[in-house]
């Protein structure tokens, strides 16, 4: 049985008749350690129905390009394959929630839906839920620690929310076990999506963006797995030291595995049991504590991906100063393609164009300078955004939305006030230069080019 701080009802329905028990699967696309899927096998068996398992698949994702769509469906031909192996029936349909999920739902006794933070998913889930006849249970299963349980409001930095989670995190660090499904069902009736060409389910969804990277990690849970082994063999023991040095990539690559819930934080942070604090320290503080600072300030500040969702002083204070005199002033298309003077900058928004990540340090470095480089703080914010989800892989991500606000002052303290910035923090490549071999890194980009 699942811990009942990760479940939320969603409406006050009360029916339970049905054919069958329905986990609409979106947020978390796996089948291992997933607390929906578990809780949802629990109510199947305890009603002696079959499980029926639904991805939507959604056309026109906003910012999606087909390298995003590529990724995600190589984890759902996985879990085809896992769920057809228990005995769950799983269909994706190439359609959205609103339409599906309803109309399924007046077969169904209860439904099961995983945990979704954004505007968008959280629209979804509290449309449907008044519009079923049927309970909708919502299950946590993307966070370690559940973010209402841990806090009722936006923390204010990581320093006012490490505490409170820490103070949980035994309680859900925990393995799940996965329960055998009492009455398996191969097939409910609905024909779904043939996985098996990825081509060509790409060739037939309508997808804005139109290209495709050089995404060097392939989707999937034991693509996952097998990446963190090897982070943990051969990169571990270099991350709090180099985490930040862009010229030496020792990043454990999960971030686009965690995005697309297809791996568990719980599952990651077990895996590090029995490794000495020293070494894994800085990464379950990366994994836990900032991952999950910004779930919470997704979920509790609903202008997360504008301007508006900065603190006071950071809105005042570049306001202030939005009429500064700017040294270079690029417009979005120079941006986008790279054509600043800053050799490093565009090194860093090479990489994430061709290839669909960025060094997490080089993020920060690229965020302050588009503040720097643009006409306005507005303007700046809709273009980091812009580009962020347009080409990391991990975009349109809570971990990204935060990080671009920290570009802009959240999360952190005023600094001594300076052009353009006022007291948000200043970045320069001066600092890349005393700290890294900053050479390398654009040697490294411009040689995989």
């Amino acid at each position: 049985m699942i811990d009942s701080r990760r479940k939320k009802t969603l409406n006050d329905n009360d029916k339970l008749s049905g054919k069958y028990v329905l986990y609409w699967m979106q947020a978390a696309q796996r089948v291992e350690l997933n607390h929906a899927l578990e809780h949802a096998v629990q109510l199947a068996n305890s009603k002696k129905q079959p499980l029926i398992t639904v991805f939507c698949l959604v056309n026109r994702y906003p910012m999606s390009n087909l390298s995003h769509y590529r990724f995600m469906i190589e984890g759902l031909q996985e879990i085809e394959t896992a769920l057809q192996r228990r005995g769950i029936a799983f269909s994706v349909i190439q359609e959205t929630p609103m339409k599906i999920i309803p109309e399924l739902g007046e077969d169904a006794s209860i439904v099961v839906v995983d945990r979704d933070y954004q505007r968008m998913q959280r629209g979804w889930r509290e449309d449907i839920a008044e519009r079923l006849d049927c309970p909708l249970h919502q299950i946590e299963t993307n966070v370690v620690v559940p973010i209402e349980t841990v806090s009722q409001k936006e923390e204010y930095t990581a320093g006012t929310l490490r505490p409170k989670l820490h103070r949980l995190l035994d309680e859900f660090l925990a393995p799940l076990k996965i329960q055998r499904i009492r009455k398996p069902i191969d097939d409910f009736g609905i024909s779904g999506i043939d996985l098996n060409d990825c081509d060509k389910v790409l060739r037939e969804l309508k997808v804005d963006g139109q290209f495709e990277q050089i995404v060097h990690l392939k989707g999937g849970t034991s693509q996952a797995k097998k990446q963190l082994k090897y982070f943990i063999k051969q990169d571990l023991q270099f991350f709090a030291d180099k985490r930040n040095d862009p010229a030496e990539d020792h990043l454990s690559k999960m971030s686009p595995y965690l995005h697309f819930g297809q791996i568990s934080p719980v599952y990651i942070a077990l895996e590090l049991q029995g490794i000495s604090d020293l070494e894994t320290g800085s990464f379950l503080e990366e994994l836990i504590v900032r991952r999950e600072l910004s779930m919470n300030f997704v979920f509790f500040n609903r202008n997360y991906d504008n301007f508006e969702c900065l603190p006071n002083w950071a809105k005042e204070t570049l306001e202030l100063h939005s009429f500064d005199h700017r040294e270079y002033v690029y417009s979005y298309k120079e941006l986008e393609q790279a054509k600043t003077h800053d050799p490093y900058w565009n090194a860093a928004q090479r990489e994430m164009v061709k290839f669909g990540k960025m060094h997490g340090y080089m993020r920060m470095y690229w965020g302050k300078k588009i503040l720097e480089w643009s006409e306005s703080p507005f303007e700046a914010y809709v273009t980091a955004v812009k580009l962020n989800d347009t080409y990391e892989l991990d975009g349109r991500d809570p971990n990204g939305y935060a990080g671009i606000a920290w570009c802009f002052g959240k999360h952190d303290r005023a600094w001594s006030e300076r052009p353009i910035f006022g007291k948000v923090r200043y970045m320069n490549n001066k600092g890349l230069k005393r700290k890294f071999d900053i050479a390398a890194y654009v040697q490294r980009i411009n040689g995989s080019e």
